[in-house]
């Protein structure tokens, strides 16, 4: 077994305008005295990243991680999870995501593609360049508008979503494998990859792909009633990440999994701070202790009621608190006859 590292904390919810959060080096020294020893990246925020500079020079890669680590910070991923939504856009979300990319692709699917698709390939090297082994993505999606089938979804509506995807994300993971950075996908709805069988889905269409991999987030499965423990041990193999966020589901007699178009705050599903939801999180990380996760326990920070940086600083001691320093021994090796194979031949009475 071996034992997971943290806490670390995701920057997106946190990065703005303001002090001490607009800048690399005040935003580092603010998590650090919340009690995190780490940080997941969020690759489009030029506020703390120059993406194409990372990419492009290891001085500039030794630079940013050194300036976090003055201040007691290690850099634990680079997340792509905006570029990676973009690399496959159903029509109807056109005007909505446009908002992830950069200006000159607006209004143009195809030229938005592309540009999501280079900024994967400046995230894997700058991944590469930083010593960092796993980058964060979303998967995007073609299918997700027909989840629910009515009317009935045409023959091969479904595979041909997946075919393509995989057509799209096959020459960005070989990418990956030549720069020995894996590939995390946040299971996710809003994603076609967005539970264990779409996941399956997409790893036979990619042949298995050894760079394509999970984050795995509990509370994405909690509000799908998806059994979220169950879920470690049948991927312990492909989960490289590891995002600890809450929630809550609380079905009633007029709303259920899909939240009748309610807020965050009117929702029977509704994410929150670590602890204050539904989230079984001793035996998560009992789970990923047994399964042999060595990586890191990242927060990530969504909550309709609490506020961020209350969030942060308890999900820092949260994590702190359950993390499993795991054993090297076991408990009753104090009982042990010390034992050899001629004496167990003895014992099963195969040497009489």
């Amino acid at each position: 077994m071996k034992t997971m590292q943290g806490p670390a904390l995701f920057l997106a919810q946190f990065a703005d305008d303001t002090a001490p959060f607009s800048t690399w080096q005040d935003i580092t020294r603010w998590a650090a005295d919340s009690g995190y020893i780490g940080v997941q990246v969020p690759s489009w925020d030029a506020r703390l990243i120059d993406l194409k500079q990372a990419a492009a020079s290891r001085d500039y890669c030794d630079a940013f991680v050194g300036q976090a680590a003055e201040n007691g910070i290690s850099v634990t991923e680079l997340s792509a999870h905006l570029q990676g939504q973009l690399v496959a856009v159903h029509p109807a979300y056109d005007t909505m995501m446009d908002g992830f990319a950069d200006s000159s692709v607006h209004g143009d699917p195809a030229a938005r593609q592309a540009w999501a698709v280079d900024q994967l390939g400046l995230a894997i090297r700058a991944s590469a360049n930083m010593g960092l082994t796993a980058l964060a993505t979303f998967s995007g999606a073609l299918a997700w508008p027909y989840l629910y089938p009515f009317p009935q979804r045409p023959a091969g509506l479904v595979e041909t979503a997946f075919d393509e995807l995989a057509r799209r994300w096959r020459p960005i993971l070989d990418l990956a494998d030549e720069h020995g950075v894996d590939l995390c996908y946040e299971i996710h709805p809003g994603e076609d990859l967005h539970d264990g069988v779409t996941f399956e889905m997409f790893l036979d269409r990619v042949n298995g792909h050894a760079r394509c991999n999970m984050l795995y987030d509990p509370s994405h499965y909690l509000l799908q009633a998806l059994d979220y423990l169950d879920n470690i041990d049948i991927y312990a193999d492909r989960i490289r990440m590891f995002h600890v966020k809450d929630a809550e589901l609380n079905p009633t007699g007029r709303q259920g999994v899909y939240g009748g178009y309610q807020s965050w705050v009117n929702r029977a599903g509704r994410f929150r701070s670590i602890g204050d939801g539904q989230v079984d999180f001793g035996a998560v990380f009992s789970k990923l202790a047994a399964n042999d996760f060595d990586g890191w326990a990242v927060v990530e920070w969504e909550c309709a009621l609490k506020h961020p940086e209350d969030g942060a600083r308890e999900g820092a001691q949260f994590v702190r608190d359950y993390i499993i320093r795991v054993t090297e021994r076991a408990f009753d090796d104090f009982a042990s006859a010390g034992t050899d194979e001629a004496a167990n031949r003895r014992i099963l009475g195969l040497d009489r």
